[in-house]
């Protein structure tokens, strides 16, 4: 059972950064692609950034593009969003997502509990 654990989030004011942490633990990294998920009040959840695990290809949605980025260290089992110049709509509740064996973030086989990001002045 691989366990995924966020940290990081917090509040920003408008055109600041954070950097989000996902942890695993209870299985090698190596093996999962890993996703970034946000869902924001009232609205789906929708990925924002994979990182596949063969070959390590990584993408992003429209709205973070240049903004967002997607990074992982599989020897320390730890995957990372590089978040700069955030806006109030990237205000979400931030998940760290695996999937085993697979060269896309869907579906999804393991969640993490969620962080919170807020963009406010």
């Amino acid at each position: 059972q691989l366990q995924l654990v966020e940290s990081g989030g917090g509040l920003v004011q408008p055109g600041g950064s954070l950097r989000l942490s996902c942890a695993a633990s209870g299985f090698p990294l190596e093996h999962f692609a890993i996703g970034w998920f946000r869902q924001a009040p009232g609205k789906e959840r929708e990925e924002v950034s994979c990182f596949t695990s063969s070959p390590g290809v990584t993408n992003y949605a429209d709205s973070v593009k240049g903004r967002f980025t997607i990074s992982r260290d599989n020897a320390k089992n730890t995957v990372w969003l590089q978040m700069n110049s955030l806006k109030p709509e990237d205000t979400a509740v931030y998940y760290c997502a695996a999937t085993f064996g697979s060269t896309s973030c869907d579906p999804i086989d393991y969640w993490g509990q969620g962080t919170q990001v807020t963009v406010s002045s």
